[in-house]
């Protein structure tokens, strides 16, 4: 494989990891919300939901993509504790469930006989399947699920941007809460929570071609990942700009539509009835790509960090996506309830921690401890 074509196929796991359920439902959710003022709400959004987890990606490579490394800047316990509290939010308790809950609600629209319980199966038999090869990952999501994805959802927006009423109902917020409005809802993708795991699936990829004389040199490297972010980074900003786009100009008709049912409403909208299997595939792609990586990397880390390789990484797996499947039975709703207020907490500390990772690497800032308990402290306060 070129250099250039293993740029392309990182790029793309790398948006396709990052774009899952939250990213699916909250650049709609703007759009919806905000509509004439969408355009301000969006510029908060793509800071959030693009610009803060691809820094936490930057932070976590010049720590070699060691999380262990990164964490422990806040001392062996404390950030094993905030490591583990993440894992979980991001795995089986969270975010695993949440794509599996907003596949669920998109399906239920088109095929309503479908049960819960059996679609929760087969997608963790399907996650199981694509998972227990950790070093697939990476290939089997940049060059077979991402493209599909991607013409899927491409469709929708175009038809979406070309087919859509007249007049756009005007917003209840102004410039300013609309840029807020995008800049919180940007934190509900979680995206910075995952990027600290996903950065060691991406730079094991990226090590391979940045060898220099039999070795891996670290500028080649740090080049090579740059570049493969900047193409993620570029594309997931796309696909929120034209989701909360289109999401916008056909907010008359997504008045009162629940989060879970925003997607699936639009495509009928702008594509008839015979928009569901585009819809449902097009949902359940983009949470598998995510489930995927999430389940690869949660696995191995309750294998090797929580149970210090008393089990295999299949035992692991499995037990991964059994928790999974009874959270998902909560629904879209239930989960994010409690994801919502830790997510709020725990994302200006974890934003800080990163800046001064970043200094500590670059400039030698020694601080660490006093500013990210700072950041936790302050984000308690303002949410009570």
């Amino acid at each position: 494989m070129t250099r250039a074509l293993a740029l392309f196929s990182v790029g793309m796991a790398m948006f396709s990891m990052f774009f899952g359920a939250g990213n699916v439902v909250f650049p709609l959710i703007v759009g919806q919300a905000t509509t004439d003022q969408s355009f301000w709400a969006m510029i908060g959004l793509v800071l959030t939901a693009v610009g803060i987890p691809f820094t936490g990606l930057f932070a976590m490579a010049l720590y070699d993509g060691s999380y262990k490394n990164f964490f422990s800047r806040l001392g062996k316990w404390p950030g094993f504790a905030i490591a583990l509290i993440i894992m979980a939010l991001i795995g089986p308790f969270g975010c695993m469930p949440r794509c599996i809950a907003l596949s669920y609600s998109t399906a239920k629209m088109f095929f309503p006989e479908i049960g819960i319980v059996l679609f929760s199966i087969v997608c963790c038999l399907a996650i199981f399947a694509t998972s227990i090869k950790k070093s697939r990952v990476i290939d089997f999501v940049g060059w077979v699920l991402t493209p599909f994805f991607l013409f899927a959802i491409g469709f929708i927006v175009v038809m979406g941007l070309i087919n859509h009423p007249e007049t756009v109902a005007p917003s209840a917020f102004g410039t300013v809460d609309s840029f807020v409005y995008g800049l919180k809802s940007g934190y509900q993708t979680m995206d910075l929570l995952a990027s600290f795991f996903f950065c060691s699936v991406v730079i094991g990829a990226l090590r391979k071609i940045s060898v220099v004389d039999g070795v891996v040199n670290r500028k080649s490297l740090m080049k090579n990942a740059l570049l493969a972010s900047s193409f993620g980074a570029l594309l997931l900003a796309a696909v929120y700009v034209g989701m909360s786009t289109v999401a916008a100009l056909h907010s008359t008709t997504l008045a009162g539509v629940a989060p879970d049912m925003l997607l699936g409403t639009v495509a009928l909208e702008v594509l008839g009835p015979s928009a569901g299997i585009v819809t449902c595939l097009a949902v359940v792609m983009a949470c598998l790509t995510t489930a995927i990586a999430l389940a690869a990397v949660f696995s191995e880390f309750l294998q090797q960090e929580v149970l210090q390789n008393k089990v295999s990484y299949l035992q692991a797996l499995l037990a991964t996506l059994i928790v999974t499947f009874f959270m998902s039975t909560l629904g879209f709703g239930g989960i994010f309830k409690v994801l919502g207020p830790i997510v709020q907490v725990l994302y200006p500390a974890l934003l800080l921690l990163s800046l001064v990772n970043i200094a500590h690497k670059l400039w030698g800032f020694d601080r660490v401890k006093f500013p990210v308990a700072s950041a936790i402290g302050m984000s308690l306060l303002f949410s009570v």
